[in-house]
């Protein structure tokens, strides 16, 4: 005995024509496949609304993709410079920082309390 499969169903969806087959070896599931006058714009698993038809008919426009540059490296420095010390770090901006907010000054009064 062999599991039923579910019949092919024809149907419009606005100016769409959609035809649903089953999907061979399973019961449940159709593949619809869309037609806008007589021809084949694409096909899907699930039920398609309007927006979807109207998706595969003008896709949206996608840009380039960028390709990866190994020699970018953000936020490190170039090969051959010297490494950077204390001394060279820049300090916060304390302008900014929010009322009653004060920065230790040095490293020993970080860890002293």
């Amino acid at each position: 005995m062999s599991i039923p499969m579910i019949e092919r169903k024809r149907f419009m969806v606005g100016k769409y024509e959609i035809v649903g087959q089953p999907i061979p070896h399973s019961a449940h599931m159709l593949r619809y496949t869309i037609f806008l006058n007589g021809k084949w714009i694409g096909a899907m698993a699930s039920v398609p609304s309007e927006s979807d038809c109207q998706f595969l008919e003008n896709p949206p426009i996608v840009p380039p993709l960028v390709t990866y540059h190994t020699a970018y490296r953000p936020g490190r420095p170039k090969k051959g410079t010297p490494p950077r010390t204390m001394a060279d770090a820049p300090t916060p901006p304390r302008e900014e920082l929010p009322h009653g907010l004060s920065l230790p000054h040095s490293m020993d009064d970080r860890f002293s309390s």
